[in-house]
């Protein structure tokens, strides 16, 4: 059987920059109602992958680091750190509370730390980490959210407005018909027909699509299928959203994505990638490929055994 995509990390970066707002309004709401949304709010991509460089710990998925303000009459800005984890990792608890002591070292500023775990072990839930000793004792407890937690809600998300909860939706069909090519044909086709019906702008449509797109890619006979059936039903319903030069668009953007990661995991794991390299992994054109030198160079222990694996 031809192999589906199972890497459910990558696609959420640009999702959770995109709605930021509606994904507090969905995960954490508390925190979503305290914010002072009308000044604001800034990712700090470079500030924080020089904390993560110099401290990095296991294996690391999506992180993310936003400044914002509370209501409250000082204007007190603080930072939300939020990581996307997509497998059981020994490390995970430890490594939030790295990130988190580092970056309020950096700004001496409160530091939130969110997780969203979107594994498929139903025991694996860490929410803290700490020591104790001598009567010195360190911690940090962080709330976190289980995608498999929303496993029995299906109707309920179909009825919320809400984007992300598509993208939950989504993400569970996905683990769910890992093995069944067919019926995830039909959930993502179905899922993809109610971004039209919720009455989606344009805009948002092709940004929602584009992350049910990656999360449940099809063997290549049926996503011919798919997009036949989304073709019919664009035309049927005067809607050309996704279709034509946006989809070529899209599984571009898609593409030089999978290649930027490859290149950042193997530095990061590795301390470097050659020039000669570097090119290479831009020459390639195949998704399938491309996904299959990133799960080699997160498994292998070294350069030279991904060198062999690749090759």
């Amino acid at each position: 059987m031809e192999q589906i995509n199972q890497d459910y990390d990558s696609p959420w970066k640009d999702i959770l920059e995109t709605y930021f707002r509606q994904f507090l309004a969905f995960f954490f709401p508390l925190i979503e109602k305290d914010l002072n949304w009308e000044k604001g709010y800034e990712f700090l991509d470079k500030e924080f992958q020089s904390i993560v460089k110099e401290a990095e710990i296991g294996r690391r998925y999506l992180d993310k680091l936003i400044r914002v303000w509370r209501k409250d009459d000082l204007e007190t800005w603080l930072l939300i750190h939020i990581e996307v984890q997509g497998a059981s990792e020994i490390d995970f608890p430890e490594r939030m509370y790295v990130y988190n002591y580092r970056t309020y070292d950096r700004y001496r500023r409160p530091v939130a730390s969110l997780a969203v775990l979107t594994d498929e072990s139903v025991s694996w839930r860490p929410d803290r980490f700490g020591y104790e000793i001598w009567g010195c004792e360190v911690s940090l407890r962080f709330p976190v959210v289980k995608i498999l937690d929303y496993n029995k809600k299906e109707e309920k998300l179909l009825q919320d407005k809400n984007p992300f909860a598509l993208i939950v939706l989504s993400q569970l069909k996905a683990m769910e018909t890992r093995s069944d090519p067919e019926a995830r044909t039909r959930w993502k086709f179905d899922l993809v027909k109610r971004l039209y019906q919720k009455g989606y702008s344009k805009k948002d449509v092709v940004q929602l699509f584009s992350f049910i797109d990656w999360v449940m890619s099809l063997p290549q006979k049926l996503s011919r299928r798919f997009w036949d059936n989304l073709i019919s039903f664009e035309e049927e319903y005067k809607m050309p959203y996704v279709t034509s030069v946006e989809k070529i668009g899209i599984e571009k953007g898609m593409l030089l994505e999978a290649q930027d990661m490859l290149i950042e995991v193997l530095t990061e794991r590795f301390g470097g990638v050659s020039g000669e390299l570097s090119e290479q992994i831009k020459r390639i054109e195949s998704r399938e490929m491309l996904k299959e030198m990133l799960r080699q160079a997160l498994r292998v222990k070294n350069f030279e055994e991904f060198g062999k694996k690749v090759n």
